[in-house]
């Protein structure tokens, strides 16, 4: 195949113009800008500095490091000066940061401008950051592979000083071809058709000196292009000054102009218009038209001939008919470095799409570019946030009931109906950043821009979450931050060879059991690519929220692999990574500011102090925390204790939380962890007959309804449930792996059993769970008034709004009228019960008993009571419909 020819140049740091001094000369606007000496320096819509911008923007009202501490009733000293100290760190590091960017959004904008991207130039650009490579290049089928053509040497203006290589991948002129002759010619590659495919551009040149320049203007007609110039260099001499050194000792912007002004007074008159300075002690010198009032209206008038330039503008066609381009979409590339331990080939750390070969042992970085006809068009808005969250959990390739790995387009058209119809509003999916490992579900990411080609394309996901918001569901991803796959070849691990860029060395970079790489994070180009790749999914593929996967794995050198007590200090030992704190604030500011409806959840097992807390108080600035605390309890409860002796205290104060706002809790009586991670499901056990510690099966099924419902409703303002268990399915998920002969049996999800009595009754009552929030906005409400825990008669009774919960949990005890406090006297309606006959249960409420009467008498601490109908082992909710007055 043809070999692309190849130029190369000094990539400037990232955000930062090449030549910052360098005029744009298709406008006519002018500035002067004061430089923080006095100085100036002339450009055109010039960009400001990164380097001489303010750090990025704090959080909203004033920052107070330890401000969340009183709030939750914390008084350790040693973790209030930890805090003032990570502060203080942050600070630094965003003095730091405004040297190469201007924002916070900035820095986490690195995609834009790394990996391959084309440029109007007629060529394609490839940028990447290996500090330790010594040249790098580009190498694909697209040029023969060929290591030493299309690179970037150092030396040779390829490399910058922060380690970013920038190869130019210039189109190839097809055949009998010729240039174009207007440097300015440029092609619209977003369309296929633009009236400029048939245009003259000597003609549409002509047009423009006949219809747009005025007589008079001859100087404008030579050369259209220098009026920006000639103005510099009327000013400051054909050698005038090119960088902000040259400018230090020259004067201000109006004692230069004065001066250049006395100096050509005598010069005869020019059809020009009259220029002065207006200075009115602002940062901009404007160059205006002040001493002819006929001059300074049609200059105030006179806009850019922009609609000749759109006009001269060929189309995508135009453009194929006359280049080859560099890289087409669908070719395969990788990039090749020359490092000090010799040569290395790479899949792109900012790759987009990565494929395999069948054997998998190959991996090639895919150019996906497609043409404008195939380019995935956005039909659906995002959905509203809604008050409360019921987040439906998922992984795609064990979406589907055959032997298989399924897709993104099977997952839209089967699976999505279902999760609407299930009454749920979030879909969170793991698992869909490329992976090497299928076993590792997803979490050993190899490339964090690439969705996983097992399921399919880029459009293929887009259509996923574009059909999901048209479901009225947002998407939600498992982001997998905390750690990366330890491959080399496809991944990031000793992704330069020389140094090891993206990770710690040593053993702080390995995790201490997974077996994966631990990030640098208190590296600057290390929050550049994560905070990036953060941004990348929320524009380019609008998603709507994260769950940040593990973050007791990267705030503890331990990996969150020791003894917790709940003690202080052990928040703030050695042992707590201040970078890794750093960059979970960092991320949560960046995309509140990108979209202030992003949602973030922390999944951290030891409860980290200020997960939810505001980053301004000291906080880390998630929205919403997964307690796993509950889930283990559930699983002990049903794996090694007799039902008679489950304790009511402990469920009560297990799901109410006790370090953090119950409120920002995302709830789950199990999500994937128990299906996937070696475990059994919660229908596995109950439904099974295996089950040593629990009584009869008959009262199963209303056991599982009253383990959600209670976990659902008790506190909270989000619920998970993983795909499958809200019909309880009973096989547990085991991917294709060595020990199993790659087997995928069990790598599905059994749908089927819809059809089946027990578990379409536990869907119905799912169903209805999600209805009652929806109707009633129960997880929206305030936190429960829990008023009565009992643990003779296994009972727990709680207030959350108008709405009353009443569990009795023991297996053979039953009430025919049984007392519970009630804070507003009323009429009470049972709107929910988990002994209908339609969810499993065995119908024992009679319908006459669906109505029940407070009344004065006292009973836990309250001055009403309401006397219910209380089989074992089932659970009602009772609505106020009518207020008694006394």
């Amino acid at each position: 195949m043809a070999t692309s020819s190849t130029s190369f140049f000094l990539s400037p740091p990232l955000g930062i113009p090449k030549h910052r001094h360098s005029l744009n000369r298709g406008t006519n606007t002018v500035s002067i800008r004061r430089s923080r000496r006095g100085t100036c320096s002339a450009t055109a819509k010039q960009k400001p500095n990164p380097r001489k911008t303010e750090p990025s923007r704090p959080s909203p009202g004033a920052v107070d490091p330890v401000g969340f501490l009183s709030k939750l009733g914390i008084s350790d000293r040693a973790f209030a000066q930890f805090l003032r100290e990570r502060y203080k760190v942050l600070k630094d590091l965003k003095e730091e940061m405004s040297t190469r960017y201007q924002s916070l959004i900035e820095l986490a904008s690195g995609y834009e401008i790394l990996g391959m991207h084309r440029n109007i130039q007629h060529r394609v650009d490839y940028m990447e950051w290996a500090p330790g490579a010594r040249y790098c290049s580009v190498v694909g089928d697209f040029n023969g592979w060929s290591p030493t053509e299309n690179s970037a040497r150092e030396g040779y203006f390829g490399r910058d000083d922060y380690g970013y290589w920038l190869i130019i991948l210039e189109d190839k002129l097809r055949d009998g071809e010729e240039a174009d002759k207007y440097y300015f010619q440029q092609y619209n590659y977003v369309d296929d058709y633009d009236k400029g495919d048939h245009v003259d551009v000597e003609e549409l040149l002509k047009k423009i000196d006949d219809e747009y320049w005025e007589p008079g203007e001859d100087r404008f007609r030579k050369s259209r292009f220098e009026v920006v110039a000639k103005l510099y260099e009327q000013m400051f001499g054909p050698n005038g000054p090119q960088t902000e050194e040259e400018l230090d000792d020259i004067p201000d912007a109006e004692t230069r102009y004065k001066a250049w002004k006395e100096a050509h007074k005598d010069d005869p008159p020019s059809n020009l218009p009259p220029f002065d300075v207006i200075d009115n002690g602002k940062e901009y010198d404007v160059f205006n038209v002040v001493d002819d009032p006929v001059w300074r209206a049609k200059f105030r008038l006179k806009k850019p001939p922009i609609a000749y330039w759109l006009e001269m503008r060929k189309g995508r066609k135009a453009w194929l008919k006359k280049y080859i381009p560099a890289i087409s979409h669908g070719s395969r590339y990788r990039v090749y470095f020359n490092t000090p331990n010799g040569p290395l080939e790479r899949v792109p750390a900012w790759a987009t799409y990565v494929k395999h070969d069948v054997d998998e042992k190959q991996a090639f970085a895919v150019h996906w570019e497609p043409p404008p006809d195939k380019v995935y068009k956005w039909k659906n808005k995002r959905p509203k946030v809604p008050t409360s969250l019921r987040v439906y959990e998922c992984h795609i390739g064990v979406s589907g009931s055959e032997m298989k790995i399924s897709s993104f387009k099977e997952f839209t058209l089967k699976v999505l109906p279902h999760i609407k119809k299930a009454g749920y509003n979030v879909v969170q999916i793991f698992g869909i950043a490329e992976h090497k490992d299928y076993s590792s579900v997803g979490y050993k990411v190899t490339n964090f821009f690439a969705v996983s080609s097992r399921f399919g394309t880029p459009d293929d996901f887009k259509q996923l979450v574009d059909e999901a918001h048209g479901h009225g569901l947002l998407v939600f991803l498992d982001i997998v931050h905390s750690y990366a796959a330890d491959d080399e070849m496809v991944g990031l691990s000793l992704f330069d060879g020389s140094n090891d860029c993206f990770f710690h060395t040593g053993k702080r970079g390995h995790h201490k059991y997974w077996g994966t790489r631990m990030f640098k994070y208190g590296d600057l180009d290390v929050l550049h690519y994560l905070l990036s790749n953060l941004k990348w999914w929320v524009v380019e593929y609008q998603i709507d929220g994260f769950q940040f996967h593990s973050v007791a794995s990267m705030i503890y050198t331990h990996n969150g692999f020791a003894s917790f007590t709940g003690e202080m200090e052990e928040y703030c030992n050695q042992y707590v990574d201040k970078d890794a704190l750093i960059y979970l604030i960092l991320a949560n500011e960046m995309l509140h500011e990108l979209h202030p409806d992003i949602i973030t959840i922390a999944e951290d097992a030891t409860l980290y102090p200020g997960l939810c807390e505001p980053t301004s108080q000291g906080g880390l600035g998630f929205d919403y925390y997964v307690n796993l605390s509950i889930s283990e309890m559930w699983l002990w409860f049903l794996m090694n204790v007799p039902d008679r002796e489950w304790s009511m205290e402990k469920i009560v104060t297990t799901l109410m939380g006790n370090k953090q706002n119950t409120e920002h809790m995302l709830m789950f009586a199990e999500n994937h962890n128990q299906s996937i991670s070696g475990g059994r499901s919660f229908a596995e056990i109950l439904f099974g007959e295996n089950s040593s510690v629990l009584s009869p099966r008959v009262h199963k099924a209303s056991l599982y309804n009253m383990i959600k419902l209670i976990t659902f409703t008790i506190g909270g303002r989000a619920y998970l449930n993983f795909m499958g268990n809200e019909f309880g399915h009973p096989s547990r998920v085991e991917f294709p792996m060595a020990s199993n002969n790659l087997s995928l049996s069990l790598a599905n999800r059994c749908w089927e059993l819809l059809n089946e009595e027990l578990h379409n009754n536990t869907f119905n009552f799912d169903k209805d769970m999600m209805k009652l929030d929806k109707n009633e906005q129960i997880l929206s409400r305030g936190l429960s008034n829990i008023h009565h825990v009992y643990e003779s008669t296994m009972v727990i009774s709680y207030m959350r709004g108008t709405l009353l919960f009443i569990f009795n949990f023991h297996p053979d005890d039953s009430h025919e009228r049984y007392t519970v406090g009630i804070e507003e006297a009323g009429e009470y309606q049972l709107i929910l019960n988990t002994d209908e006959i339609h969810y499993g249960g065995q119908g024992r409420i009679r319908c006459d008993q669906y109505y029940q009467k407070t009344t004065n008498k006292r009973v836990d601490g309250m001055w009403n009571s309401l006397e219910v109908p209380l089989p074992s082992r089932s659970a009602q909710v009772y609505k106020l419909t009518r207020i008694l007055r006394i």
